[in-house]
């Protein structure tokens, strides 16, 4: 797995768009855009990023690209309505996305809108990449350690 920003475009020969679940896998028998199998073969599971890499053994790269999902962004009145409902989320083990605004971003889940809406967030539906924090545990961010992907 080669980082976004650390591999050349020019060695890009596919892509590969795939929504946040399918995002964090260490072994997968995958298909390319254009319709190519390939093997995902890491050595350990991986968060992929939008453009990150997948290195393959024959030479190239296979690009990730995150697919559009719907999505709900909370939209919090102020600073301790976005950390109340953060909690309210993260006590749930909800994967969020913290957005630079302050606002948070989820999966389109129907119970947890009904959680938020009787908190009294405002929420709004979109249909965009989804790209949750990686967790605590998850170690630093963009520790990843390049791999070989066979065709």
């Amino acid at each position: 797995m080669l980082p976004a920003g650390d591999w050349a475009l020019e060695q890009q020969v596919a892509t590969v768009t795939l929504p946040w679940a399918d995002r964090h896998r260490r072994r997968l028998r995958m298909t390319d855009d254009a319709g190519d199998a390939f093997l995902l073969d890491l050595e350990q599971a991986v968060p992929l990023s939008d453009r990150d890499g997948l290195a393959l053994d024959g030479g190239g790269v296979i690009a990730v690209q995150a697919a559009s999902e719907t999505v709900i962004e909370v939209r919090p009145a102020n600073a301790a309505e976005a950390a109340r409902l953060a909690w309210h989320l993260g006590n749930r083990h909800v994967a969020v996305q913290v957005l630079a605004d302050g606002g948070l971003r989820l999966l389109d889940e129907a119970v947890l809108a009904d959680m938020l809406r009787g908190l009294g967030a405002m929420l709004v539906y979109r249909r965009l990449p989804f790209a949750p924090e990686a967790g605590a545990y998850a170690g630093p961010a963009h520790d990843h350690r390049p791999a070989k992907v066979p065709q």
